[in-house]
């Protein structure tokens, strides 16, 4: 289980220091992805395995399934955690991320998020904002 939000930067390799509770769940075999709201998605292979599970099973026929399939899956990059801790986060990942010098590292339950600093500011300043909206929206949905 992943909780919690961290600062960390990249160093000039495009190396990312993974929050120290979170490595031993990934030691095991990660997999990098691009994630929604322009961060990066991060699974421990058992995770992904279920999730890529789902979107293989959505309707082949359907445009909007073929689309976020490829979106999620042909992004989609093994992560080695090094012995310090660290993993090398894919360039082309970094691009679409945004991913500076500082990062934010969110755990998310089943998941991990890597943002760029600035953006994910950017990005809890309007949902706290907003959280009583969300709240009632979420209540919709039986949460």
């Amino acid at each position: 289980m992943f909780i919690g939000e961290y600062a960390h930067n990249l160093d000039d390799k495009g190396r990312l220091a993974i929050p120290v509770k979170f490595r031993n769940e990934l030691k095991k075999g990660a997999i990098v992805t691009r994630g929604l709201d322009n961060c990066l998605f991060l699974f421990t292979k058992a995770e992904w395995v279920k999730f890529a599970g789902k979107l293989s099973a959505l309707p082949f026929a359907q445009s909007n399934s073929r689309s976020f399939s490829r979106f999620m899956l042909a992004g989609a990059m093994d992560l080695e955690v090094d012995k310090q801790g660290r993993a090398v986060l894919p360039e082309y990942l970094r691009t679409f991320a945004g991913l500076k010098k500082n990062v934010t590292v969110a755990g998310l339950y089943s998941r991990v998020e890597i943002w760029d600093e600035s953006k994910w500011n950017e990005y809890k300043t309007r949902t706290e904002t907003n959280s009583n909206e969300i709240a009632e929206k979420m209540a919709e949905l039986g949460v």
